[in-house]
């Protein structure tokens, strides 16, 4: 378990947001870890602020489903299970980013298109340099910009609820890809189903896309 004194300071500016930033990073690669207490005291004395910030930042790690709070005992780190990924986070994707990518499907202009691309770019650049955070990170990009390419703003309130979640299971298993290029071609995949114009291989495409996901992490929390 990662001590706290490895956690930076944090400068004057913006605290609450850096001090969540932070923790939500720490979170989310795993040197915080599942179960991990963490007080308001010996935070704000790490991090160099007071509690005012520590304390607005873990509120907002607790609406994102990061950390719990307990009466009496605290704060701490929740981690991502097998099962909330299989019965929550994924049934909860495949409707909304159907839906989404359906609606996108109908908007999508070359431009989109480009920018959706250049996202993808960024993943090989990133399974070149072995950046597996970073391949996460540009995975979950592209999907929110299909979110907010579908101009739904339902969907991307409620993609914004689950973001936090996703994005940790995203980092916890990027270390588990078999071939971390194979990433990009899967979301070539997507923006070739994107302009088909032919709904029903577009919502195919994105269904399987989430669920092969879902495949990987399962087989990999079975090798650990």
């Amino acid at each position: 378990m990662t001590a706290l004194s490895s956690l930076p300071s944090v400068p004057a500016a913006s605290r609450r947001e850096r001090v969540a930033e932070i923790l939500r990073e720490a979170i989310t690669t795993g040197d915080l870890e599942p179960g991990q207490k963490l007080t308001e005291l010996e935070l704000a004395a790490q991090l160099g602020t007071s509690r005012a910030p520590v304390r607005e930042a873990l509120r907002q790690l607790e609406q994102e489903g990061l950390v719990v709070s307990y009466p009496y005992r605290g704060t701490e780190v929740l981690g991502v299970s097998q099962e909330e990924i299989e019965n929550v986070l994924v049934p909860i994707r495949i409707a909304l980013e159907r839906f989404a990518f359906d609606k996108a499907m109908a908007v999508a202009t070359d431009d989109d298109v480009a920018a959706l691309n250049a996202i993808i770019d960024s993943m090989d650049e990133a399974a070149s340099a072995g950046d597996l955070a970073r391949l996460a990170d540009d995975d979950i990009r592209f999907h929110e910009a299909i979110v907010v390419l579908s101009g739904q703003q339902h969907c991307l309130q409620i993609w914004r609820t689950i973001q936090p979640r996703v994005r940790a299971y995203f980092r916890r298993d990027a270390n588990y890809y078999g071939d971390s290029h194979a990433v990009a071609e899967q979301h070539r995949e997507l923006i070739r189903a994107l302009q088909s114009g032919d709904s029903g291989h577009g919502l195919d495409a994105i269904t399987e896309h989430i669920r092969t996901h879902f495949s990987s992490a399962t087989a990999a929390e079975g090798d650990r």
